[in-house]
């Protein structure tokens, strides 16, 4: 398998992805969401001495994912994806929907032509981007949470509907990684369009609740998958946040609906005692 396409390649993981696997000898198509992406990647390939198809793939547009139909995509990295910062007694709908659309949904109809394609080939690999998210929660990432936490389903399910068919399923879950992502999007309640008066939190006071980490054990997890180097089905990045990830899955079977009520809880608190750490670079 040769040629891959990899959504969200407009910036972070997903760009530097693109550029390791069409190091590796790949024919990458880089996927960006809008055209003034477009040539930025282009000169930014062509300074690193690499050669990329950049095709403007915006997922929740239904010609653009047609479109990638046309292709023969063999290996499909689903890395597109947003972050709406907020409780999620507060985010407005329009901002929730946006938020599945791009992550789950528009995700989800882009791989079911394309890997109807691979299935009747019978070979390919669809390698979803998840998050730790999608296994663990943190206040004020809730409705992120959710489409991660869907896209685990979704992933699970697929990886055995299609094996009959050859064809591999795979997440990469990473944890907080400092690429500006996670700041950028405590940052969307300035575009709310909602009564400010009617939240329950000042969002100008909060931060992403989390330390973030260097983003290289990602990249290189990524690229490793999307090449068929590694094959485990679940890969979460750092890998010093595996046990601690499954010790807070399991720990909710022994939590109590009263634990600490009345309370502020302390991931909360430490959203608040949190500065964005992307200011720093």
């Amino acid at each position: 398998m040769n040629t891959v396409l990899i959504t969200g390649a407009g910036t972070g993981f997903g760009l530097e992805a693109a550029f390791r696997l069409a190091e590796k000898g790949f024919h990458v198509i880089a996927a960006v969401e809008i055209y003034a992406q477009v040539q930025t990647v282009k000169r930014e390939a062509a300074a690193r001495g690499v050669s990329l198809q950049v095709e403007k793939i915006d997922v929740t547009n239904d010609g653009d994912r047609r479109k990638a139909l046309g292709w023969n995509v063999e290996i499909l990295v689903n890395n597109a994806g947003v972050l709406e910062g907020g409780s999620v007694v507060d985010v407005p709908a329009a901002n929730m929907r946006r938020e599945f659309e791009v992550n789950v949904i528009g995700p989800l109809l882009l791989t079911q032509g394309i890997a109807k394609q691979m299935a009747r080939r019978g070979r390919g690999r669809v390698v979803w981007v998840s998050s730790r998210e999608g296994l663990n929660v943190n206040p004020f990432t809730g409705i992120y949470s959710a489409s991660k936490h869907a896209i685990e389903a979704i992933a699970q399910t697929m990886s055995a509907e299609l094996q009959e068919f050859g064809v591999e399923v795979a997440t990469v879950n990473p944890g907080p990684f400092l690429t500006g992502f996670n700041d950028r999007g405590f940052d969307t309640w300035q575009g709310w369009e909602d009564d400010p008066a009617e939240r329950l939190f000042d969002y100008s006071k909060l931060a992403f609740p989390v330390a973030q980490f260097d983003p290289e054990p990602v990249y290189a997890t990524l690229t490793a998958v999307a090449a068929g180097e590694v094959d485990t089905y679940r890969n979460l990045e750092p890998k010093s946040m595996i046990e601690e990830t499954k010790s807070k899955i399991d720990a909710l079977w022994d939590k109590k609906i009263r634990d600490g009520l009345g309370t502020r809880a302390a991931p909360v608190q430490k959203s608040i005692d949190m500065k964005p750490e992307t200011l720093a670079l």
